[in-house]
């Protein structure tokens, strides 16, 4: 065996086992992989009952129900369907009827039995870092966001 066929040989090999160990990682991922719905999607996509979901919207105003025990009650909705969702535990502080939600759980035929819900901030909130940037460019409306520490530059 020549020189070169051992070098040809030694590349083949490496390739494949690069692209042995990139399909085992892609296809351990693909079990974790959790795509974002609106509530529009799930009412048209007639997902399966036990299927992992997050879904994003905002809390419909005058459906949050909160009972004993940390349990919450409450529908998100985006102004055309909405997905009622079950909670248990602590919501975030943000949380509230009117703004905007991420929950995520298992699709029941209920709705949403949801592990994990996140309250989203207002859109005219700024980190601090990214107005600096926006005033050095020349791209930046006074009045336009807010800092971190929620008073208006």
């Amino acid at each position: 065996m020549t020189r070169k066929q051992r070098r040809l040989i030694l590349i083949g090999s490496s390739l494949g086992v690069l692209a042995i160990a990139a399909a085992l990682v892609l296809n351990s991922l693909s079990d974790s992989i959790v795509f974002f719905n609106s509530p529009t999607d799930i009412a048209e996509k007639h997902m399966a009952v036990g299927t992992r979901i997050r879904v994003g919207g905002l809390v419909k105003p005058g459906s949050v129900q909160r009972g004993e025990n940390l349990n919450i009650r409450f529908e998100v909705t985006d102004g055309k369907s909405d997905v009622p969702v079950r909670y248990q535990g602590i919501v975030p502080d943000l949380f509230r009827e009117g703004q905007g939600v991420v929950t995520e759980g298992k699709l029941e035929a209920g709705g949403i039995v949801a592990d994990m819900v996140l309250a989203k901030h207002d859109e005219r909130y700024m980190p601090r870092e990214v107005v600096d940037a926006l005033k050095k460019s020349g791209r930046w409306e006074e009045g336009a966001g807010q800092t971190s520490g929620g008073t208006p530059r």
